[in-house]
């Protein structure tokens, strides 16, 4: 919808590439055994190697979508969908772009994100790493030292707040990005909180991250954390080409689902597996080969079909399977319908039948299922 393109990088990348770009992250990196002289190490985000991309390849200006497995020597706690291996979903913008109006335009991705994935509730925490840099600025703090304190931001009330302002480069943007976001109408989610650092050193201006409200986002040890963040990290992409800035966000999508198979399961809803339309049952033994060719000709008209692998399997087993499975349809025969060349349509949920001919069974289903 946002016209980004789709690109793939490697699992994999060289270790040079990923060391010194994670802060104390770093030890998370998985290396992998030096052979033939290289060292490498699997990818422990989405971002550094699109970085590397652009550049490699001297792309001008690109907007893409990628969604990836990633890897972090991290303790799992799958209960609050954290993982060693996990699924990352980016959205960046690489290039030259007035100020504020690609930052805004990833803010309204989030909130579309999450309003359309109706799991509650939901607050966009913005800020801005040269507000943070100003402050530890002000506090006497040595520059190398910015990074590893960026969550240290309680100390703004010991200066004036003038004095303070004055190194605050970053507020004229965070201004332009709340008008952008409300002309985007996703202003009323986003709030300004100077607690918010993310701790990735790549970060270089606005940055960004979605919770869900209280109540909303607990998994079964605690609270999940964010479900989406990001930022701009102009510096990352000029380690490789300092002609071009990077700004993007990244959804953890494991997080998502535990938040949304908990809210399943308070709701005792049960989550379907496939997308199965009909499944075909018999009555009787030896109706096998009868079954695959109802199968076959509901495969050729684009209906997603299934039935038992079992020569005669028992006609409760085979409709309790499609109630446990919520599977619409089963197409139901015997040795009179197949004598007679017609098939049983039952609707699983009402547990009505309706009797129609072979020819008539495709256009009969289409029908039920409302589709062409």
């Amino acid at each position: 919808m946002h016209g980004a393109v789709e690109i793939e990088t490697p699992v994999f990348e060289l270790k040079d590439v990923l060391t010194g770009k994670y802060g104390e992250d770093s030890k998370l990196i998985y290396d992998l055994e030096d052979q033939g002289g290289e060292k490498l190490s699997l990818r422990y985000d989405l971002k550094v190697p699109f970085a590397r991309y652009v550049a490699m390849n001297k792309i001008t200006n690109i907007k893409r979508h990628h969604l990836a497995r990633v890897y972090r020597r991290d303790n799992p706690a799958m209960t609050r969908g954290r993982y060693r291996e996990f699924y990352q979903c980016d959205f960046d913008i690489a290039g030259q772009y007035d100020a504020m109006i690609p930052d805004a335009e990833c803010v309204q991705l989030v909130h579309q994100v999450l309003s359309r994935l109706d799991l509650g509730d939901f607050t966009i925490k913005i800020n801005h790493r040269k507000i943070l840099d100003g402050l530890f600025g002000v506090c006497g703090v040595p520059l190398e030292k910015f990074r590893p304190i960026c969550s240290a931001v309680d100390k703004v009330d010991k200066y004036p707040w003038e004095e303070v302002r004055k190194e605050m480069a970053g507020l004229s943007d965070m201004t332009l990005l709340y008008q952008n976001c409300q002309s985007l109408g996703c202003e009323s989610k986003v709030v300004f909180d100077m607690g918010l650092a993310r701790g990735l050193d790549y970060y270089t201006g606005v940055i960004y991250e979605a919770v869900l409200t209280a109540g909303q986002n607990q998994g079964k040890d605690g609270p999940v954390g964010s479900v989406a963040g990001g930022g701009r990290y102009d510096g990352l992409v000029g380690m490789f080409d300092p002609k071009k800035f990077c700004l993007g966000l990244s959804f953890g999508i494991e997080r998502l689902f535990t938040i949304q198979e908990q809210k399943q399961g308070a709701l005792s809803e049960k989550l379907r597996a496939t997308q199965t339309e009909v499944f075909v049952a018999a009555a009787c033994k030896r109706m096998v080969h009868e079954r695959l060719k109802i199968i076959s000709l509901a495969h050729e008209a684009g209906i997603k079909t299934e039935s038992s692998y079992k020569n005669n399997p028992k006609i409760l087993n085979q409709l309790q399977y499609a109630e446990d499975n919520q599977i619409p349809l089963v197409l139901l025969i015997g040795e009179l319908e197949v004598e007679a060349g017609v098939v049983k349509v039952r609707e699983v949920t009402i547990r009505d039948e309706t009797t129609v001919k072979r020819e008539d069974l495709v256009t009969t289903v289409k029908q039920k299922l409302g589709t062409k």
